[in-house]
């Protein structure tokens, strides 16, 4: 398979089997995150996995955030917490922030998402599904993920990744052609 066809393959998997992953998989994908492009090879990423009984203790602080939020919506909520209850695997994926330089750290969160989408291409082959997540379940804006994980205020949560074995095929989407996102100069 071409790296284009990889690209165009990739799905945002939210249906998995009840499945434990390897642990030589995990591996893969996380020395996948490590090759990513990044400023200076600061490395800027940190990587949280989460899996047992805590992936339990974040299935809780996850339906708790969500009754907050949401609490005339018990379907919005179902459904949001329906992919956090299939998938046996989250990754948290931080970025660096260095202190007084404020385009240093935005550079460390780009190379923290390209981590996300190097994990994202590798999963593939290990015929694994992945969806990153921001908001709802993904927590990444909620205080008491940073203090779940003991992430040190010098770091930044740039998503967590729902991983597992596919429990269905995911039909692909339709994308804008490049011809109409694109301006030649």
């Amino acid at each position: 398979m071409t790296m284009i066809d990889a690209l165009k393959q990739r799905r945002a998997v939210r249906s998995y089997e009840p499945r434990e992953i390897e642990e030589e998989h995990i591996a893969q994908l996380l020395e996948a995150a490590t090759w990513a492009p990044n400023d200076r090879m600061r490395e800027p990423w940190h990587f949280y996995v989460i899996r047992g009984d805590s992936k339990l203790r974040y299935e809780q602080m996850a339906a708790d955030y969500l009754q907050e939020r949401f609490p005339t919506k018990p379907n919005l909520i179902k459904e949001s917490l329906r992919v956090l209850e299939s998938t046996t695997l989250m990754i948290v994926v931080t970025a660096d922030i260095i202190p007084g330089d404020e385009a240093s750290s935005e550079d460390n969160e780009y190379a923290a998402a390209c981590a996300i989408h190097s994990m994202w291409l590798a999963a593939q082959e290990l015929d694994l599904g992945l969806v990153w997540r921001t908001r709802g379940v993904g927590l990444v804006r909620d205080q008491r993920l940073h203090a779940f994980i003991g992430s040190p205020d010098n770091r930044k949560i740039i998503g967590t990744v729902f991983v597992g074995y596919p429990a269905e095929a995911t039909p692909p989407t339709a994308r804008t052609p490049f011809a109409q996102k694109t301006t030649w100069l």
